[in-house]
């Protein structure tokens, strides 16, 4: 799932900042292997744990190695979110 705050097209080969949420816990030890994206724990009190990554990453080729990284940790993906272009 991703949504825009705007109607701005996205640029493919530029930096943009984005959050994505997933399900589980990532230590923060770990930012470097996740493009260097700041690693937060959101707490919920009930379900599973949520961890939010936010960063800019240089382009859409580099998004899709964090995600590809978290798919091998076996983290299910709950939103992608690019919060500026």
């Amino acid at each position: 799932m991703m949504s825009l705050p705007s109607k701005l097209p996205i640029p493919f080969d530029r930096p943009a900042a984005y959050q994505i949420r997933v399900q589980g816990r990532i230590d923060p030890s770990m930012s470097d292997l996740l493009g260097g994206m700041i690693i937060s724990q959101v707490t919920i009190e009930t379900g599973p744990p949520v961890t939010t990554l936010e960063g800019e990453l240089r382009d859409q080729a580099a998004l899709a190695g964090v995600l590809n990284s978290l798919y091998e940790l076996h983290l299910p993906v709950l939103s992608v979110t690019c919060l500026e272009i």
